[in-house]
């Protein structure tokens, strides 16, 4: 078996587990795959019309592009590719860049105004095309830095779900690479040869935040390398009796729920280990 077939087994293997274990697909579903033009984008898409014929063709995937006339935006290859492969997609063009850069102020990140903007546009798109589920490439190492960004940065603890219903209840939304680490992806992409589209929007934009979370994390797992799974497995180990959200626990009425001890209620508190002793 040669290096990338390897690599690819073990990518389908995690990318079925996720699938599997947050129940991200069923028989009959329309999955709506957002291709970026991304090293993780391009890796979703492909897996899944692997896991697709692997399950006899029991769902269905089309590819999703979104033009935002960002700088040097070139979909040439990309068209090439998907149908050098028999993928139904559509690239759609809508300029979200001009009024990126037009909201936000200089020296300010576009990534938060950006998402919101294509967010709207791909959940209009599902809607109108009848998608069952809309899915984005967002891996293991997305979900762990989105956790450490919410904590030091918004004083929340949160992060990307595997699967998840919109606010408007129209849209599910799903992340099958999950449990994928970002460093088979990208050996993944480049041995594919991929036709990758640099998002030239934010890529200049050299001090933001999650960078500086990407490399702390890695710092990190260079002395310990367990930490990235384990910040991984702490999104599904959550102890809301050991935090602070008032929400979650009844801090006022603690009281009421303890049990009263023997000692309050005057039982006979004798000890075996103090009847040894001669007490």
């Amino acid at each position: 078996m040669s290096k990338l077939d390897k690599l690819e087994k073990k990518l389908l293997h995690y990318t079925g587990k996720a699938i599997a274990d947050f129940d991200m697909i069923q028989r009959g579903d329309r999955v709506m795959v957002c291709l970026s033009g991304g090293k993780d984008s391009f890796t979703l898409l492909h897996l899944l019309h692997r896991l697709r014929q692997h399950s006899g063709f029991k769902f269905e995937v089309f590819s999703y592009t979104l033009d935002q006339g960002q700088p040097g935006w070139d979909d040439s290859q990309l068209r090439t590719w998907l149908e050098a492969r028999n993928y139904p997609y559509e690239v759609a063009a809508k300029d979200t860049y001009s009024v990126v850069v037009d909201k936000v102020p200089a020296g300010k990140t576009y990534c938060s105004l950006c998402s919101r903007l294509r967010r709207g546009t791909i959940y209009g798109y599902a809607e109108r095309h009848g998608h069952s589920k809309i899915a984005l490439g967002h891996h293991r190492d997305d979900l762990i830095q989105s956790l450490l960004m919410s904590i030091l940065y918004k004083g929340e603890i949160s992060s990307m779900p595997p699967k998840l219903l919109t606010d408007d209840k129209r849209n599910i939304v799903i992340r099958p690479l999950a449990y994928c680490q970002e460093a088979d992806i990208a050996e993944y992409a480049a041995q594919q040869s991929f036709p990758i589209i640099p998002c030239n929007l934010c890529g200049s934009q050299e001090n933001l935040a999650r960078k500086r979370i990407k490399r702390l994390i890695a710092d990190l797992a260079g002395e310990n390398p367990k930490i990235p799974s384990n910040m991984l497995h702490a999104l599904q180990s959550v102890n809301p009796s050991q935090l602070m959200d008032k929400d979650w626990r009844d801090f006022k009425n603690l009281e009421a729920q303890r049990v009263t001890s023997p000692i309050e209620t005057g039982a006979d508190t004798a000890l075996p280990w103090r009847q040894q002793v001669g007490e």
